[in-house]
């Protein structure tokens, strides 16, 4: 087991996000079991979840003429538009079912002010509103953050690059981890990860 300066967070394994949901990324379901397992090898557990309210702006159905994947530019840059997913409340938003972290200390939701995109969890997509996950690290002594969940090229991504801008030694663990990949999106994920000092590795390196 990890020691109790390491923390996993586990990243948005919504129903949304998986086969036959609103904005699933390919072979979602794939990583959940393994996610479960390697989860049981840490003290330390965080979910994030996202959590939008109905007519985010992030969302395509909110800009008439605009179709999902296109990148339209909001008062904080860029922003991919997304079919409607993981409303309040719904089925969507819920974490899938397969998931099984009893001993999971916090869940971060995320993306629930309207007007304002939200990857990381860490910061919301202005890059200014703080989710509160850092000073809860600090204040519990933790110095290396493992990410895993959905998506590599996105919200993993994201939090990852934030946990390295705040200090934390932070490695994602790629089998563990599923891409959407619109617009090249991946490649340039992992050469932002690789830049930042972010360490990739497979779960059976742990």
């Amino acid at each position: 087991m990890t020691d109790s300066t390491s923390v996993l967070i586990v990243t948005d394994i919504q129903n949304d996000f998986l086969p036959g949901g609103a904005l699933a990324v390919a072979n979602g379901h794939e990583i959940i079991p393994a996610v479960n397992e390697i989860a049981r090898r840490f003290k330390n557990v965080i979910i994030t979840q996202d959590w939008h309210p109905a007519g985010h702006i992030s969302f395509a159905s909110t800009h008439p003429g605009r179709a999902p994947f296109e990148v339209i530019d909001l008062r904080y840059g860029p922003q991919v538009l997304w079919p409607d997913h993981c409303i309040q409340g719904t089925f969507g938003a819920a974490l899938a079912d397969g998931i099984d972290i009893p001993h999971a200390q916090m869940i971060i939701r995320k993306g629930y002010h309207a007007h304002t995109d939200s990857y990381s969890a860490f910061f919301e997509a202005d890059r200014k509103t703080p989710t509160g996950l850092t000073g809860y690290l600090f204040e519990r002594g933790i110095e290396t953050v493992y990410a895993v969940g959905l998506a590599t090229d996105f919200c993993v991504n994201w939090t990852a690059l934030d946990a390295r801008t705040h200090g934390f030694d932070t490695v994602v663990i790629e089998d563990l981890c599923r891409a959407i990949d619109t617009n090249n999106s991946l490649a340039a994920a992992i050469a932002q990860m690789d830049s930042a000092g972010v360490r990739r590795i497979h779960a059976a390196q742990l």
